[in-house]
């Protein structure tokens, strides 16, 4: 019997039954589908994040308070004190840092809430420098960003996001008028334009003032949470660590590197660590998701040992007719991969949809640049997975169709 003629007997089989194909095959096809969901929608996650991260340029570098951590620890790192203004000036000084362009101190103002005549808006503040919008690349909507003399008089000013004027002033003008943070007035300078979320922080939701109001009036801290820092090029990004990481030395009096108090992060380590992160997630998940493909593929071997044991008189009759044992087990065994093939490309089509659907609903939900990502190896995944899950689930059944005995076969009733 040839290939053709096995596979068309097998096409032919599954015709006859296709209320017990298409129940057989939802097995497969649910975990196509989540499989390719989960592939897809974590590649627009990291693309999301990678976006974010490169927009805020190569050469950037992110200085932290306390050792190089990972996970819930790192996060008392940002209130650890061993940023302070004797660093910030240390940096800027072009004998230190030649290749230093720019710096922004980070001062986190916890419980930081804007409140206007009984309205309080639950956003997050925040002390920056006047170098704040070049860095993070944002524009101002209305007004103007504050600056240095803002700065250096410890000025009561604050630039709010486009939300935070919305909640707290709907349409009247919130230019000039006096918000309370923390108890204290200040006057809205500036408004920025509608940005939406970030990695960072959410744009619209931040109210931003100097870091020295913040730390005299707010805070009462003499230590940043972070500083950002921008090499002249990306070529000179290695020699800007290097030298930051000795004039830090210096400054805290470190001798020995195991004992430093602060970490480096470029944005070529950020993009590797956000690569890493994602992957193994979406490996877990996918690791999850394949539980549904072994269920579907135990019932693909019911239900085809069920076939067998309906067609027991067709097999008889086909091995009287000549059929050998290798022509039945490759008919059976094409029914299984068929199945699970067909299950596949259903699985992926339907991925594919449910992924679009996520990209979009998460971009218009959440204000985020989510764009839809369909990885190829995904769809190679899920043809190459369902193949293989039916012709291992399809073995046995096939292999005891194949050994039935045509006389036997031909009695059975």
């Amino acid at each position: 019997m040839h290939l053709r003629y096995s596979l068309k007997t097998a096409v032919t089989g599954l015709r006859t039954n296709k209320s017990r194909s298409a129940l057989t095959i939802l097995g497969i096809v649910i975990g196509i589908t989540a499989i390719i969901l989960v592939m897809s929608v974590s590649s627009g996650a990291r693309n999301l994040i990678l976006g974010e991260i490169n927009s805020l340029g190569s050469a950037t570098i992110r200085i932290a308070p306390g050792k190089e951590t990972e996970g819930p620890s790192a996060l008392t790192n940002l209130f650890t004190d061993s940023l302070k203004v004797r660093d910030y000036e240390a940096l800027q000084k072009k004998n230190n840092v030649p290749n230093l362009e720019k710096i922004m101190p980070v001062v986190l103002v916890p419980g930081g809430n804007t409140e206007f005549e009984g309205k309080t808006y639950n956003g997050q503040t925040f002390g920056s420098s006047e170098v704040m919008t070049e860095m993070m690349d944002l524009k101002i909507g209305q007004g103007n960003f504050f600056d240095e003399t803002d700065v250096r008089q410890l000025a009561n000013v604050v630039v709010i996001g486009d939300k935070v004027k919305n909640e707290l002033f709907g349409e009247s003008d919130a230019l000039n008028q006096k918000i309370k943070i923390k108890g204290k007035n200040f006057r809205i300078v500036g408004i920025f334009e509608p940005t939406g979320s970030s990695i960072f922080f959410n744009v619209d939701d931040v109210a931003v003032i100097p870091y020295t109001t913040a730390q005299t009036y707010l805070t009462g801290t003499n230590y940043f949470n972070e500083m950002i820092v921008r090499a002249t090029t990306e070529d000179l990004v290695d020699e800007t660590v290097q030298n930051i990481t000795a004039t830090l030395r210096e400054t805290h009096g470190i001798d020995n590197p195991e004992n430093d108090d602060f970490s480096i992060v470029t944005q070529k380590d950020l993009a590797k660590r956000v690569g890493t992160v994602t992957a193994a997630l979406a490996a877990l998940l996918s690791a999850v998701a394949a539980i549904s493909l072994i269920v579907g593929g135990v019932g693909i071997m019911n239900i085809m040992l069920v076939s067998v044991t309906e067609r027991t008189r067709e097999i008889g009759l086909r091995k009287a007719l000549g059929a050998t044992y290798r022509d039945i087990l490759r008919q059976f065994l094409f029914e299984s991969v068929l199945l699970t093939v067909i299950g596949g490309i259903v699985g992926i089509i339907l991925g594919a949809l449910f992924s679009f659907l996520t990209a979009k609903v998460l971009s218009i939900s959440f204000g985020l640049n989510w764009q839809f990502a369909l990885p190829i190896s995904s769809v190679l995944l899920g043809i190459g997975v369902s193949a293989v899950v039916g012709l291992i689930f399809g073995l046995y059944p096939a292999r005891k169709a194949a050994r039935k005995s045509p006389i036997e076969a031909l009695r059975f009733e």
